[in-house]
């Protein structure tokens, strides 16, 4: 019978790197963009996903919403998660590439398993540019 991991951590990252030892390094964390116009597209992100304290196998699915919380901004592929007892923990590693952004706002990331929510973080999208931050209008 399946145990229903945790998810230990999700975080949104420039590159991700692992050394020999398996270990991986983060490059680059975030949790917001910038951008003078829109739309804009963000050339590439990782999100690296940490699952522990459960036992069976999974399917792990990213999906990246606009900040109308409906549409989507991109989806991730289904990805397994593997894990063969109670103390094993499995770290999944997942790039988007060319990511579209319409409009500034809060956009949000979540990490559902076996299609249940098991997070939904704020990525926030600002517009960066200086003439229209000064602006009255």
């Amino acid at each position: 019978m399946a145990m229903i991991p945790d998810l230990q951590s999700s975080l949104l990252c420039d590159d991700v790197r692992q050394e020999k030892s398996g270990k991986f390094i983060l490059i680059g964390l975030f949790d917001s963009l910038g951008a003078p116009t829109f739309p804009f597209r963000h050339p590439r992100q990782f999100l690296v996903t940490r699952w522990c304290s459960g036992e069976g196998e999974f399917q792990q699915h990213t999906r990246i919403l606009r900040p109308d919380m409906a549409t989507l901004v991109a989806e991730g592929k289904r990805i397994p998660v593997k894990l063969p007892h109670v103390e094993a923990t499995a770290t999944n590693v997942e790039l988007f590439l060319n990511l579209e952004f319409h409009q500034a706002g809060t956009h949000w990331v979540e990490v559902l398993l076996n299609d249940d929510i098991k997070i939904r973080f704020p990525l926030r999208v600002m517009d960066v540019n200086p003439s229209r931050q000064d602006s009255p209008f």
